[in-house]
């Protein structure tokens, strides 16, 4: 994955919702520790899901939000083939998401321009 493209932070209801805080994280896979996705997380706790519209990278995983969710596989380390979430609608918000396996992936604090 390309690590000299700028990101910008995607401001709505959602990120106000959580106390308008966000930062960039590297999500990586725990077993071969290589790079799944580039994803905003929006406000504080641990990373249970990943929403479809958070997604920035890599480009096939950044345009699932116009699939129908019967349409999205499973989510993939690309590396070793591990199955690290499965996709879902989180009723409470109606937003397309990853329901991650617990202790599946560690994420890592990326900067805006890394």
């Amino acid at each position: 994955m390309d690590n000299k493209i700028n990101f910008s932070f995607k401001k709505d209801k959602y990120k106000s919702a959580r106390g308008g805080y966000s930062r960039l994280l590297n999500v990586c896979c725990r077993k071969c520790e290589s790079v799944i996705v580039v994803y905003q997380k929006d406000g504080p706790g641990n990373l249970r899901r990943l929403y479809f519209d958070r997604i920035f990278a890599p480009e096939n995983l950044a345009g699932l939000q116009a699939l129908s969710i019967k349409n999205v596989p499973e989510l993939k380390c690309k590396k070793c083939n591990r199955v690290l979430g499965t996709p879902y609608v989180f009723e409470k918000e109606k937003r397309k998401a990853f329901r991650l396996y617990q202790d599946a992936v560690i994420k890592r604090v990326r900067k805006l321009s890394e």
